[in-house]
């Protein structure tokens, strides 16, 4: 499968700084921020800075740089914004049936709160 990335996407534009955010870390290569409409107390978005639309595009295409800084940036935010003790759920939704309402990859770290289950038990 090929990908198409939009640069004019809402996290292309923040990246480019045409939109502000509220910056829980930024590196070389990551930027993670707080989300404007929050789910959670904790409500923290993780975005590479490259063009990736989804996560196995990023996989695949990203180089090791990319991709290492990525997770460890990960990991910091994680322990930056307090998740690690009580929990957290991380989501990254990827193509239209996964209702991806932004073509670049990101993952949502959701945490502060009991976040019941993610999807209904399988019958």
């Amino acid at each position: 499968m090929s990908y198409t990335y939009d640069d004019q996407n809402i996290f292309a534009k923040i990246l480019r700084s045409e939109i502000p955010n509220k910056t829980v870390l930024e590196t070389e290569h990551t930027l993670a921020f707080h989300d404007i409409y929050p789910q959670a107390p904790i409500h923290v978005l993780v975005i590479p800075k490259g063009p990736y639309v989804c996560y196995d595009h990023f996989c695949q295409e990203a180089s090791d740089a990319e991709i290492l800084d990525f997770n460890r940036t990960f990991g910091k935010v994680c322990e930056m914004v307090g998740v690690k003790d009580g929990g957290f759920r991380t989501i990254a939704n990827a193509g239209e049936n996964a209702i991806q309402e932004v073509p670049h990859l990101h993952f949502h770290i959701l945490g502060g709160r009991n976040l019941g289950r993610m999807l209904a038990k399988a019958e």
